[in-house]
């Protein structure tokens, strides 16, 4: 094995500084970014309701109908607004419970209990507490608006007061903030019905049967289940059950799957067929296909997400926050049992509800399920749940009103800002542990998702860096891809910076794109059976614009490799298999396009920049430092040996 540190681009950055992110990382982009514009929203309906409180009020009664002959749909501006616009807030949550059911944390069904259960733990106390305050009298109707967790301003305080490497932390967050919505909208349509319809009813399953026999026909045509959704979304509301339940309904019918390199493959020939002749129906052709390649899910959630997050969700903050705040309010609140219910459900309750649950299950299953993140990290999760906000004003527009519905809006407010100030609180304790305890507090000690099928073999796998090294990155490569050429002085500088990892390349020729792939790849190998595949490697992402056969057998003279040898090599083809599984071990892995990294067998997601690989690096060695067989190395050794 090489060591090459002298080779060029050691400290060069790739461009491509934001150009994979995958869907966790745009959606939790996406929901901090919407949280500001919530608070914005919601300060401005504290402002406009103190200022002019019948001005408020006169535009959110506003009634706003539509009619199609002599059928008529009236309702206020408010109900357009929290039961319409809303339907597409439940959406994005559905889609996004989907995506991790089917791709995502979740696609293991036993990583699905402990925060299952730690959702209804943190429901279920908080709904106790406001019951045991409010415990004969009306107000106890609104146990249910101290139920959910507002997941905009909950990733967003994480955001803020969470530690650096806390993907994982946000994924746990995230499962459980959306087992609260579930949870909450099936209360929301089963204990706060207006006037319930059973014939509507009838009429909305029957509408859910048609969605389901559309899908199983494989129907893709996304303006057939926009019209069905339309026509399920009116027979809710008619049957008095809150239709924001039919967004959540339609996310979770909606797959999500990792395009396979068939559908790339199609979608490559077709545009292909166009840049030889541009014409508008190879165009439409091109855009089918590369439309087809996506999930429904991800292209929705590409579609409706940033709608959700930076449109919906602050208007209904505008539409529902907006409250009088003066002393006859603060007089009540002091005493009422709405506020004081809601307060002390949401900072006390949920964080409790979180943390018991989660103990109880790890300890009642003998440590078989247990929390994806440390201890402390669990309390954090707990205490930045009891954000309830956007569900819980919601719910609590339903089951209350008049002044205790006021007391109730007060008491969400006061639970955010209380909730946020606990969860720094949290962070700000965690830091003033040493290092390792700080670690183990936030990561903890179970073992992450595998996604690499196939393991790093020494005696197979060409690596460079240290053969026992605590962590190993692998990357799936074309030598012909201009991505993994942007991408090899960032690889460079991660050896320089990490002295103890190890770096692995497996090959992955795209072939459909890139007509010289397989033969780089075969005379990588063909030195590599000279010892010098690492030398080639380097050469060959140089000079990524000739990679001719007469290129490659210059190459190689360049090298002082053994010409004869070298030519059998290539002439026979001799490489064919050990490429081959590389490429069968990328298909198990669900690899289909190039560069693609695996860290400690986790595949990286996101830029492959040298910050962003050096924070996912880092994380992995601080997982790495909670088992036991890790020892720390000499951060000055650098072992280097024959490449396979």
């Amino acid at each position: 094995m090489t060591s090459d540190n002298t080779q060029r681009g050691w400290s060069a950055r790739t461009i491509w500084d934001r150009r994979f992110d995958a869907p966790l990382r745009s959606f939790l982009r996406t929901e901090t970014g919407g949280a500001r514009v919530v608070l914005i929203a919601a300060v401005l309906a504290l402002v406009w309701a103190n200022l002019s409180e019948s001005s408020y009020e006169s535009v959110w009664e506003t009634p706003f109908s539509i009619q199609l002959g002599d059928w008529r749909v009236s309702h206020d501006v408010r109900f357009w607004v929290n039961s319409g616009l809303m339907t597409f807030f439940f959406l994005v949550a559905g889609l996004e419970l989907r995506r991790e059911f089917d791709i995502g944390e979740l696609r293991e069904r036993r990583r699905l209990a402990l925060p299952m259960l730690a959702g209804v733990g943190g429901m279920l106390v908080p709904i106790a507490i406001y019951l045991a305050i409010n415990a004969g009298q009306t107000t106890a109707a609104g146990w249910g608006a101290v139920m959910a967790t507002d997941t905009a301003l909950a990733l967003g305080a994480l955001a803020v007061f969470g530690p650096r490497f806390s993907e994982r932390l946000r994924g746990f967050l995230l499962t459980v903030a959306v087992v609260d919505d579930v949870v909450a909208i099936a209360v929301l349509a089963v204990a706060y019905p207006h006037h319930p319809s059973l014939t509507a009813l009838i009429v909305a399953a029957a509408i859910f049967g048609v969605v389901l026999l559309v899908r199983g026909f494989g129907v893709r045509f996304g303006p057939v289940y926009a019209l069905l959704g339309v026509a399920a979304w009116l027979a809710v509301s008619m049957s008095g059950v809150d239709p924001v339940a039919v967004g959540l309904v339609m996310g979770l019918l909606t797959y999500a799957y990792a395009p396979g390199r068939g559908d790339l493959q199609r979608a490559s020939d077709q545009f292909r067929l166009f840049r030889e002749q541009p014409t508008p129906q190879l165009a439409r052709m091109a855009r089918a296909g590369l439309t087809s390649a996506l999930s429904p899910n991800e292209r929705l959630q590409t579609l409706y997400h940033p709608l959700a997050s930076y449109v919906v969700v602050p208007l209904f903050a505008l539409a529902n926050v907006g409250i009088v705040i003066d002393g006859d309010l603060l007089a009540r609140a002091v005493t009422s049992p709405v506020t004081v219910g809601v307060v002390v459900a949401y900072v006390v309750g949920k964080p409790a509800g979180i943390v018991a649950t989660a103990w109880l299950v790890t300890r009642l299953s003998g440590n078989r399920f247990r929390p994806p993140v440390g201890w402390v990290a669990v309390v954090g999760v707990g205490t930045v749940s009891g954000i309830g906000f956007t569900v819980a004003l919601l719910i609590a527009t339903h089951a209350l009103s008049g002044p205790a519905l006021d007391e109730a809006k007060f008491g969400i407010l006061v639970a955010t800002l209380g909730a946020s100030v606990v969860t720094w609180l949290v962070f700000r304790s965690v830091g003033r542990l040493s290092p390792a305890r700080r670690t183990r507090a936030l990561l903890g000690v179970a073992e992450g998702i595998v996604d690499l099928m196939l393991p790093v073999d020494p005696e197979r796998d060409h690596m460079r860096g240290s053969l026992d090294a605590p962590v190993t990155v692998v990357e799936y490569g074309d030598f012909e891809c201009p991505y993994c050429g942007q991408a090899e002085p960032v690889v460079r500088e991660l050896l320089a910076d990490f002295a103890n990892i190890r770096y692995v390349w497996r090959h992955l020729p795209l072939t459909d794109v890139h007509p010289h792939a397989q033969l780089a790849a075969e005379a990588a190998e063909a030195a590599g059976e000279q010892g010098a595949f690492w030398e080639m490697h380097d050469l060959l992402l140089v000079h990524q614009d000739a990679l001719n056969p007469d290129d490659v057998l210059g190459y190689a003279e360049q090298l002082g490799l053994d010409l004869d040898g070298f030519r059998e090599h290539m002439v026979k083809r001799m490489g064919v298999d050990r490429i081959a599984e590389d490429v069968d071990s990328a298909d198990l892995s669900g690899v289909t396009g190039t560069p693609t990294f695996f860290i400690n067998g986790r595949r990286h997601h996101g830029a492959y920049d040298i910050a962003a690989l050096s924070a996912a690096v880092k994380s992995a060695f601080a997982s790495a430092k909670l088992r036991p067989e890790y020892h720390p190395r000499d951060p000055e050794r650098r072992e280097t040996g024959p490449a396979s």
